[in-house]
C-alpha cells in the first residue's frame, strides 16, 4: 500500500479521493488550511468521515508555504493528490489575486516539495475553465485554452507548471480538467447544491442569465474513479485529461429535472450574467478512455436523483443547517 497526500483533502472532492483511497487501505495525510471560503464546520466533518475510514491524518497546513510543504511531503510519500485551491470563477473576478497565490503559487510549491522527495507521481486537479472560448464542441484535449477568467488562467498557468516539472525535472505529473463536479458534499455554493436545497424547500431560486448556458455536470463518483486509475499509471505522465460526463444540459433543463424528482412549486428568478461564466462546456473523454479507461457511469438523473437522496438524508441527520452566503455558480 501506499503513503499518499492529498492537499485540499478536508474539500468535497478531496474529501471523496482520501476517503477511497482510505478504505482501499492506503496511508492517507489530508493536508487542508481551512480557508473559511465556506463553512469550515464542513470540512471538519469531511475530515472526520476520512480519519474514520482507515488510516488516515490531518495536517492543517497552507500549499502558499514552501516550508510546510516541504516538511509534509517528504520522502516518505509515494503519492500527491493536490487538489487545493481557491475555487470559484465569480470571486477570483473580485481577487485574482488570490487565485494566483493559491493555485499557481501553491501548485508550484507542491510541485517543488514533491519533486525533492523524489515522489512517484502528483496528480494536479485541473479544471475546464482553462478553455473559455468555444472553438468548437466537445472540448478535446487540443482545443486551445482562452480562459475568460482569472480562475481559469490560473488553473492553466497551475497546469503548464505541471507539464515543465515534468518534461524539464522528470517528475511524474498529470493534471486532470474536471467539468462541473456535484455530488454529495459538494460546496454549498455551487448551482446544484443551492437549487436543491431551496427546491426542498420550495424557495425561489436565482438564475443568472437566462438559464440557456448549458454545462456538462460530472458526479462525483466518477471523478474519484478517474484519479484512484492513475496510481502507477505511467502512460499519462506529463499529460492532461479530461474527467467530464460527455453530456451538456441546460440550467433550465437542470432545474426542471430537479422540479420532476423534488416535487417542489420553487419559482425561478432570473438575475442579470455574470462575469467571466462560460456559456458552454462540454468534454470530450475518448482521450481520458484511451490511456485509463475512463467511462463515466452516472448521467444527469441518475445523478441527480442520488444527490437528492443524500441531501434529504442529511437534513434528518443534521437539521437545517445555517445557510452560508455565498455567490452561486452555475
Amino acid at each position: 500500500m501506499s503513503k499518499i497526500v492529498v492537499t485540499g483533502g478536508a474539500g468535497f472532492i478531496g474529501s471523496h479521493i482520501a476517503e477511497s483511497f482510505a478504505k482501499d487501505g492506503h496511508e492517507i495525510i489530508i493536508v487542508d488550511n481551512l480557508d473559511p471560503y465556506y463553512s469550515v464546520d464542513l470540512k471538519l466533518r469531511n475530515i472526520d468521515l476520512v480519519l474514520r475510514s482507515g488510516d488516515a491524518s490531518f495536517i492543517q497546513a497552507d500549499v502558499r508555504n514552501l516550508g510546510r510543504m516541504r516538511e509534509i511531503i517528504d520522502n516518505t510519500v509515494d503519492y500527491v493528490y493536490h487538489e487545493a485551491a481557491q475555487a470559484g470563477v465569480r470571486i477570483s473576478v473580485d481577487d485574482p489575486f488570490k487565485s494566483n497565490e493559491v493555485n499557481v503559487l501553491g501548485t508550484l510549491n507542491v510541485l517543488r516539495a514533491s519533486l525533492e522527495a523524489d515522489v512517484k507521481k502528483v496528480i494536479n486537479a485541473s479544471s475546464s475553465s482553462i478553455y473559455g472560448k468555444v472553438k468548437y464542441l466537445p472540448f478535446d484535449e487540443q482545443h486551445p485554452a482562452e480562459p475568460v477568467s482569472p480562475y481559469g488562467v490560473s488553473k492553466l498557468a497551475a497546469e503548464h507548471y505541471c507539464r515543465v516539472f515534468n518534461e524539464v525535472y522528470g517528475l511524474p505529473t498529470t493534471s486532470l480538467r474536471y467539468f462541473t463536479v456535484y455530488g454529495p458534499r459538494m460546496r454549498p455554493d455551487l448551482a446544484i447544491s443551492i437549487f436543491t436545497r431551496k427546491m426542498l424547500s420550495n424557495e425561489p431560486i436565482t438564475v443568472f442569465g437566462d438559464g440557456e448556458q448549458t454545462r456538462d455536470f460530472t458526479y462525483i463518483e466518477d471523478v474519484v474513479e478517474a484519479n484512484k486509475r492513475l496510481l502507477d499509471n505511467k502512460a499519462t505522465d506529463g499529460k492532461v485529461l479530461n474527467i467530464g460526463s460527455g453530456n451538456r444540459i441546460s440550467v433550465n433543463d437542470l432545474i426542471e429535472n430537479l422540479r420532476d424528482i423534488t416535487f417542489s412549486n420553487s419559482c425561478v428568478l432570473n438575475a442579470g450574467k455574470q462575469k467571466g461564466d462560460a456559456e458552454i462546456t462540454l468534454a470530450d473523454v475518448d482521450f481520458g478512455n484511451k490511456l485509463i479507461g475512463y467511462t463515466p457511469l452516472f448521467d444527469i438523473k441518475k445523478g441527480l436523483n442520488k444527490f437528492v437522496d443524500w441531501v434529504r438524508a442529511e437534513q434528518d441527520l443534521w437539521g437545517r443547517r445555517e445557510e452560508v452566503v455565498m455567490l452561486p455558480s452555475a
